[in-house]
């Protein structure tokens, strides 16, 4: 049989946007093919079945020292494969040996190590931070925002499609209200200017811009901290604006704890010391486009 070729990478592609998988997940889950492909010299999934993927997943805990999430989505990756782009269904799979699960302590910042961090972050960096920290917010909720989630006058906030799909509603702190009408304000102006200048629209949800075409370029959608430039849609090829990626606000904040004298390392994200700081989860969303400086708001 013939090796899978570019055709079997672009049908799971298809099956994943039919699907209306996180941008994220379909980057993700077609690394994992491409490598569960790699690893069997290019054979055609369909002659590998159950064994070839157990050897695979073995191969990544035994020589690779995956951690045990990272296991499990190659895990999920080619299950998506196998179930819903060649129509197979796997056995349980008994032999594949699992990656360790090694518990760690968390790390926690004192409130002084937290305030010598955010004074050391300026302009949307710091603001972003302030939300984390005072809202607890993830990186990808705050960075996620849209104008029409605030809700200034009643101190609160909709954070979308959360974790297992969900909305929810969290507080804003009284201590970033006016940095967050300031943004608004300076939003507004520079929106205003991209109308008229027939900028791009925002990015938005999977389905809603063929729903409502004009949304992309209406206020309420557009984001508290976009990028700077815009960047090419990965679905439809058109350029849109996306949020502010998140690399940007991690690395302002392992320079500001880096400059704030901390020996620990301080991510804004739960996986270090983190500056979130309450127990609220949410799933991560798309980030189909990087940039590396906010905008000028």
């Amino acid at each position: 049989m013939e090796g899978p070729g570019p055709g079997l990478l672009a049908v799971a592609r298809e099956k994943m946007r039919t699907r209306h998988l996180a941008y994220r997940t379909e980057q993700a889950y077609l690394q994992w093919i491409r490598r569960y492909l790699r690893f069997h010299d290019r054979r055609h999934p369909r002659e590998l079945g159950a064994e070839g993927v157990e050897r695979f997943l073995s191969h990544l805990a035994t020589h690779r020292k995956v951690s045990p999430s990272t296991q499990n989505q190659a895990l999920q990756a080619l299950l998506f494969l196998y179930r819903n782009v060649l129509g197979v269904e796997l056995p349980w799979l008994d032999n594949v040996t699992r990656a360790t699960r090694t518990r760690r302590l968390p790390g926690v910042l004192s409130r002084d190590e937290v305030r010598a961090v955010l004074a050391g972050l300026p302009g949307t960096a710091g603001l972003v931070a302030r939300l984390l920290y005072g809202s607890g917010l993830r990186v990808s909720e705050a960075l996620r925002l849209r104008v029409k989630d605030l809700a200034l006058d009643r101190r609160a906030l909709v954070v979308r499609d959360g974790k297992g799909g969900k909305d929810r509603v969290t507080v804003l702190p009284d201590a970033v209200l006016p940095e967050l009408r300031a943004q608004l304000g300076r939003l507004r102006e520079w929106y205003v200017e991209e109308r008229r200048r027939g900028g791009p629209g925002v990015s938005l949800p999977a389905g809603l811009g063929r729903k409502y075409p004009r949304a992309s370029t209406e206020w309420g959608w557009q984001y508290v901290f976009p990028q700077a430039r815009p960047c090419r849609d990965p679905y439809t090829g058109s350029p849109v604006r996306h949020h502010l990626h998140e690399g940007v606000l991690q690395r302002a904040v392992r320079q500001a704890a880096l400059a704030a004298g901390l020996t620990q390392p301080a991510t804004p994200t739960p996986s270090g010391t983190a500056l979130r700081h309450t127990s609220s989860r949410t799933a991560a969303t798309s980030a189909p486009c990087r940039s590396s400086s906010a905008t000028a708001t």
